[in-house]
């Protein structure tokens, strides 16, 4: 159905018609209701590529996608795709492989303007992928938190605080020795992770262990490997911090493969991102965890970043989510 064609049946004028799908403040909400209403009724949609020309906007939130990315991704990408369904935006995504590659995809999205704003994922405390955003004047929001001069608009959970509580109950619970499996080193996130864990540490008279960390891809091989290793040296840990689900799975195998029991002989404690298809609850034992939902923070990603365009300032646009801390069978009593 045309335009034309849509508005006659309305008994209004094209400007009329086309202001109201857009929400212009000038047509009533009784009138901009009405025309919703009737779009769905008659199944007209807008030519997409006629409304970006009238509104000067390309209609698409682009994203650079790591190649190397982790599995955790796909329900980000998944909350922010069922968020921006109803908003006639789409996601233009982008893979990359290394930092260069990525700051070459943000300057020709600018250059093309094919893209009205982007979400910057996984950052560093002071990214030059941020820096290089607010050079080139194209709008984002972070997924995390990251430092530059300009304001920028974020969400992020308070991954200090939740590694801090963890850390907190294993030592509760008579624990000293206690590893974690943390994400990249140098990301913003790991370093709040890892404020977090020493802190609760040093509270309580220990100093901590740097061989009682690693940093990494939050894989299986890469839980399963440092545990194993740690197990199988003189005064071995008796907790585990997993930076995922992926990292506690690996960790789970070395402790079965050491002959010892999860919750007895070891505790483990994971971060987990509410994923439909490895559910803590359901493991054996159950996962004690510290549970955030990245669904949901790429649903409420989407809606901050159409706030943004929509001209909420991006100095108003700070969330920081507290992280549920979730005690299962997996974590037990210092052997």
């Amino acid at each position: 159905m045309m335009l034309r064609d849509f508005a006659k049946a309305l008994g209004l004028s094209q400007t009329t018609v086309s202001r109201g799908l857009n929400d212009y403040p000038e047509v009533s909400a009784e009138t901009r209701q009405r025309i919703r209403e009737a779009a769905v009724r008659l199944g007209y949609r807008p030519n997409a590529n006629a409304r970006r020309l009238a509104m000067g906007r390309a209609h698409a939130i682009g994203i650079a996608l790591d190649l190397n990315a982790e599995v955790h991704m796909s329900e980000f990408m998944y909350g922010i795709g069922r968020a921006l369904a109803d908003s006639g935006m789409d996601i233009l995504v982008t893979p990359t492989d290394t930092a260069l590659e990525e700051l070459s995809t943000y300057e020709r999205l600018a250059a093309s303007k094919r893209v009205d704003a982007v979400i910057l994922h996984s950052p560093y405390p002071n990214d030059s992928r941020a820096r290089l955003l607010t050079e080139i004047g194209l709008p984002f929001i972070v997924h995390g938190r990251a430092e530059t001069q300009a304001p920028v608009a974020w969400l992020d959970i308070d991954n200090e605080s939740a590694f801090r509580r963890a850390t907190e109950h294993l030592l509760d619970l008579g624990h000293k020795r206690i590893a974690m499996v943390n994400g990249p080193e140098g990301r913003t996130f790991a370093e709040h992770r890892n404020k977090g864990y020493r802190d609760a540490l040093i509270a309580r008279g220990l100093r901590p262990d740097p061989r009682l960390t690693i940093h990494g891809r939050f894989t299986d091989d890469i839980g399963f490997r440092f545990a194993q290793l740690l197990l199988e040296q003189k005064g071995a840990p008796t907790a585990f911090l997993a930076g995922s689900m992926m990292s506690a799975l690996g960790i789970f195998r070395a402790i079965r493969t050491a002959g010892l029991t999860l919750g007895r002989d070891v505790s483990v404690i994971a971060h987990d991102d509410v994923f439909p298809f490895l559910n803590a609850d359901r493991m054996v034992p159950t996962l004690s965890t510290t549970r955030s939902s990245i669904r949901a923070a790429g649903a409420r990603i989407a809606e901050l970043v159409l706030q943004l365009l929509s001209g909420r300032p991006a100095s108003d646009i700070h969330e920081l989510w507290p992280v549920e801390l979730v005690l299962r069978e997996s974590t037990g009593p210092a052997p």
